[in-house]
């Protein structure tokens, strides 16, 4: 041990964490700067915005932008939308694919390797965008919210991930709760679940940052332009070039690159405050203190 603290602690070890940190820095500067810009640039004025090519300190703040679109039926309506189908879209595609991975996770499940091995074969192979929009639209979804979830409810991946989680819980667990009288269900919602908070956390966040940023299946399956989600929303203003799609008064328009950088940050800040909230679990152990004896 102490050994291997002096390798590291080498004037080659020095020089090679120096190199990691400034490598860091200069990774993280870079995914940085242009939220940065976008951010400066939904505080500036117009005629900063027209002037200056880049900054990433206003001259002039401005709430112009944010008033415009705070105060837009079309950008209240979209983001509405899109709050009310992320969370239930990825309440129902983690309900799903849990229920989905439990039984496939038990090593008698009949049926359970040809089951298993046709989920691998949807992560190879897949019907396509049109074969998809025709099953969408035989099953009467179109124009239907449910047709941003459903298609997507279960995640090969994230079924096999979840699966191998609930393949490593000890199985004593189980044993206990069915001498106590409990079912698979009851099993599965308080025992299984709760112990598999680190899992499912994780893939709540992906399940609901793919969905807060799905543009593709509202621009398929959603014709109605008051059924938008805040990412068809966004492509319209960002396409614009008279902004009519806020739906403001005409002689109050807002700043065409200031409206256009404030739905961006909004679009993304939701998620990115999301994080948070779930990172504690990602560096949970596995099942710690969960059996003892």
């Amino acid at each position: 041990m102490a050994r291997e603290k002096y390798r590291f602690n080498t004037p080659a070890g020095r020089v090679f964490d120096v190199f990691n940190v400034a490598l860091m820095i200069a990774v993280a500067v870079v995914a940085l700067v242009p939220f940065v810009y976008v951010l400066a640039g939904s505080f500036a004025t117009e005629a900063e915005l027209a002037t200056r090519s880049f900054f990433l300190w206003p001259e002039t703040f401005s709430l112009r932008a944010y008033e415009s679109i705070f105060t837009s039926p079309a950008f209240v309506r979209a983001m509405i939308t899109t709050i009310a189908v992320t969370a239930v879209g990825t309440l129902v595609q983690l309900m799903l694919t849990a229920t989905m991975a439990y039984p496939l996770s038990k090593a008698n499940l009949p049926g359970g390797r040809i089951i298993l091995s046709l989920i691998v074969f949807t992560m190879v192979f897949s019907g396509g965008m049109i074969p998809t929009f025709l099953v969408v639209k035989d099953l009467g979804l179109l124009n239907n919210y449910w047709a941003l979830i459903l298609p997507m409810a279960i995640n090969p991946f994230s079924l096999i991930i979840i699966k191998n989680f609930f393949q490593q819980l000890p199985g004593e667990l189980e044993e206990s709760a069915k001498i106590d009288g409990a079912n698979e269900l009851q099993t599965l919602w308080s025992i299984i679940l709760p112990l598999s908070k680190p899992v499912l956390a994780t893939f709540a966040l992906f399940y609901a940052v793919g969905i807060w940023n799905d543009f593709m299946s509202p621009l398929l399956y959603l014709n109605d332009s008051s059924m938008w989600t805040l990412q068809m929303f966004l492509r319209q203003v960002t396409v614009a070039t008279d902004l009519s799609v806020v739906e403001q008064d005409p002689t109050q328009l807002p700043p065409a690159q200031g409206i256009k950088f404030a739905v961006i940050i909004v679009a993304t800040l939701p998620i990115v405050l999301f994080y948070p909230f779930l990172q504690r679990h990602f560096a949970k152990g596995m099942l710690i203190g969960s059996v003892k004896g």
